[in-house]
């Protein structure tokens, strides 16, 4: 009996990241996967865990220039979670924030940079932030700040919520 081709072992939210020069970017701007599997010299998987946050960001160019942006900020769901279907992302995630656009991805990259000069891993953001953020520029709003303030209250939010469940 012949056994079946080998296949990366790869448990867990795998992300596909891709680089064709001049045509397709596709990178994580934040995240920390579990591991990375070079598929071939153009495309990567990223794995992570669940619970884990990433932000995939996705540039795709034509002959005649840029044709689509989208940065989104996703959580690698644990077995009880619901999931939504996301195209290169296997089985799916909890889409936390979804911008399209130029306009709006270089919103959030001036965002996160924010967030980062602050001395806060985008990754340990609250996730009610990021669906904040998602619903103001899904209405055309400026997004609000994270602050160090609205960090400590989710970092104590979450001490309460593991003593009750201990």
């Amino acid at each position: 009996m012949n056994a079946p081709p080998s296949r990366p072992d790869v448990s867990g939210m795998r992300v596909a990241l891709a680089t064709v020069a001049q045509r397709v970017h596709i990178w994580l701007r934040f995240g920390a996967p579990q591991r990375i599997v070079r598929l071939d010299d153009w495309r990567r998987l990223a794995v992570f865990l669940p619970g884990a946050v990433c932000c995939r960001v996705s540039w795709v160019a034509n002959d005649y220039g840029t044709i689509a942006w989208r940065l989104m900020v996703m959580q690698a769901a644990t077995p009880v979670d619901g999931i939504q279907r996301v195209a290169g992302v296997t089985p799916g995630a909890r889409i936390l924030l979804r911008a399209d656009g130029e306009r709006n991805v270089k919103t959030m990259f001036g965002l996160i940079a924010t967030i980062e000069a602050a001395d806060i891993a985008p990754v340990q953001v609250s996730p009610a932030y990021w669906r904040t953020v998602h619903n103001r520029l899904a209405a055309r709003l400026v997004p609000p700040a994270y602050t160090a303030e609205r960090h400590a209250a989710y970092l104590a939010r979450c001490v309460l919520v593991d003593d009750r469940h201990a």
